[in-house]
């Protein structure tokens, strides 16, 4: 049996995200992976014409790993309910990979794993009376703002119990004047820690804001 008969596609991708946690997407290559396979690099390359294919397959799972948790039975019929849960169950995602977020981030989906949950969310705006270009408009964007903060936390965490040192606290106090900017050194908790209080936050004022621009729009005020 010829090595590529015994290397699918699955296999791969697995191999893929294991070395992923391990080294990161900037040193993932397919060599790496089939050293780890245990196969020749060429073997490869007739399941995965580069590694920005293999990429998108792994992208493909992690949103599949996202989207498996999604709630779509009914019991979360709310649409505030299901961008709460949408939003936490992206972000605990992509965390759960090294560079999740990074890897996620503008890669094309080679299966449509994310149309069940889609539909449920769309369906509570469009119960709650929001039209589909709103209810589109605010979906990407919260998909955009936790892509976003997800690459920036990860910058920051790369895993669990880490921090690259370039972010550390007390050596951004003494690289940041306090006299000339007390301002710029009073948000360095807030720019570099707190990530967990800091996407709540940011949760609640997406949903504040978008209820306001619905609002604004069912009562006829420009």
């Amino acid at each position: 049996m010829s090595e590529t008969s015994k290397v699918g596609r699955e296999p791969v991708v697995r191999a893929g995200l294991k070395l992923l946690d391990n080294t990161g997407l900037d040193r993932l290559t397919l060599g790496a992976i089939a050293k780890e396979l245990g196969v020749r690099a060429p073997t490869l390359y007739w399941r995965f014409a580069s590694k920005q294919d293999l990429v998108d397959e792994m992208a493909t799972q992690v949103v599949a790993d996202w989207a498996r948790g999604m709630r779509t039975d009914g019991s979360m019929a709310r649409w505030r309910d299901m961008v709460r849960d949408m939003a936490h169950g992206l972000r605990a995602t992509l965390k759960s990979h090294r560079d999740g977020a990074r890897l996620v981030s503008g890669t094309h989906l080679t299966q449509p794993v994310i149309l069940e949950p889609l539909e449920a969310i769309l369906n509570a705006f469009t119960t709650a009376g929001i039209d589909i270009e709103t209810a589109t408009l605010c979906m990407t964007t919260l998909y955009a703002f936790v892509i976003g903060f997800t690459i920036e936390e990860q910058a920051v965490v790369p895993s669990p119990g880490t921090r690259d040192p370039r972010y550390d606290l007390e050596s951004r106090r003494e690289r940041v004047d306090a006299e000339r900017f007390p301002l710029a050194m009073e948000i360095g908790p807030y720019l570099l820690d707190r990530f967990d209080q800091r996407f709540e936050r940011g949760i609640d004022l997406f949903i504040a804001g978008f209820e306001g621009d619905v609002g604004r729009k069912t009562s006829g005020v420009s």
